[in-house]
């Protein structure tokens, strides 16, 4: 259903949005949907769609109106949902289900968000309640919905789905492009932190006496567990398998250097996303790479190299943030994925999409027996 919504422009948002917010856009047997509700739920897609079209208004537009038009349909079919729950059962019989289940799930549901999203601070989840326009009681009402709304699905869509083996080499021989894997590597890496660019030669000095270390014969593992100021530290600095392209560009280049069982020399990288990645000898940075990163295309632009031959050369160079060192453990060409490797993956593709082909079956019935009308 698409349905477009009148008077919403995200250039003039501000004005338009005081205007609708009482404003219906749909209704559903006997319950309306507002424009108030379609911009709570709004929301944060809005914030997500300025960051990634920010300088684009046609484009940012477009993608707006598109998802106004999904939540909108969302907001639908869980007020379908929700018009079936009351036909099925009685008043008495709807309370016994908030008592026993509903309302606890809505005090965990609550409980966890004020812990994931305000680090456990009730008073600035009521603040930015209210700043919504939201009382706690509303905020349990939407809970409780979305509980019910998730608990009739799955009661009305079959547990008891099967999908075969030859539904799956099927999905698999006739997707099998989607199962190539670029070129990886199983990564080590050490992660030195510099607290400031004063402690940039210091913490260089840390990650030489490091190499030296282990050019002397200790392990990268034991070196990582014992000096890796990175996640994986107690993994003695494992990164696991990456494929190249989804490494960022200075450490696939680096990575793509290197053959299996070799390390790197020291390294650094300056901050941000227009940045230095260097490689050093003996203290004197020797060679410096340029980066610039697209956070909206998602990919990263080598734009200068500079080879030095005096630390002097460097001097203009931004700081270090971090410094670092590699290993390459092994190295796998670009392949196929095997069967056996991707059959969990497809068995779970195969499955979501029979359970959304039963879902569409199921609201489409609630919808002929519901009147609806979207303005």
């Amino acid at each position: 259903m698409l349905v477009a919504v009148a008077g919403f422009s995200f250039a003039s948002r501000v004005g338009a949005e005081t205007q609708l917010v009482n404003a219906i856009q749909a209704v559903v047997h006997d319950s309306v949907i507002t424009f108030a509700e379609l911009q709570d739920r709004m929301a944060p897609v809005k914030d997500v769609l300025i960051r990634q079209h920010r300088g684009q208004p046609e484009l940012l537009q477009q993608k707006v109106t598109t998802a106004l038009n999904e939540n909108l349909e969302q907001l639908i079919e869980r007020q379908l949902i929700l018009q079936d729950f009351r036909e099925k059962f009685s008043q008495k019989e709807q309370q016994d289900h908030a008592n026993k289940i509903i309302n606890k799930d809505i005090d965990k549901g609550i409980a966890e968000e004020i812990r994931s999203e305000f680090g456990g601070d009730r008073v600035a989840f009521v603040r930015t309640l209210r700043a919504r326009g939201i009382t706690l009681e509303r905020h349990r009402q939407q809970i409780r919905d979305r509980i019910i709304a998730s608990w009739l699905r799955q009661e009305n869509i079959s547990s008891e789905i099967i999908i075969s083996p030859y539904k799956v080499e099927e999905y698999y021989l006739s997707r099998r492009d989607e199962f190539k894997v670029q070129e990886e590597v199983k990564l080590r890496m050490i992660v030195l932190k510099c607290a400031g660019e004063s402690e940039a030669a210091q913490t260089r000095a840390r990650a030489e006496d490091i190499l030296r270390k282990i050019k002397e014969g200790a392990t990268f593992e034991e070196m990582a567990g014992a000096n890796s100021e990175g996640s994986q530290r107690s993994q003695g600095g494992d990164w696991g398998w990456w494929e190249l392209t989804n490494l960022s560009r200075s450490m696939a280049d680096m990575a793509r250097s290197l053959q299996a069982g070799q390390y790197s020399g020291v390294l650094s990288r300056s901050a941000g996303d227009d940045y230095w990645f260097c490689q050093y000898s003996n203290g004197v940075p020797t060679l410096a790479r340029h980066y610039v990163a697209d956070l909206v295309l998602k990919k990263e632009d080598l734009v200068e190299e500079r080879r030095f031959e005096t630390a002097a050369a460097a001097a203009d160079l931004p700081p270090p943030v971090e410094f670092y060192l590699m290993q390459v453990d092994d190295k796998r060409s670009a392949r196929f994925k095997t069967l056996a490797e991707v059959r969990e993956q497809i068995e779970q593709d195969l499955l979501a999409k029979e359970q959304r082909r039963l879902a569409n079956l199921w609201l489409d019935r609630l919808k002929k027996k519901t009147f609806v009308r979207a303005f």
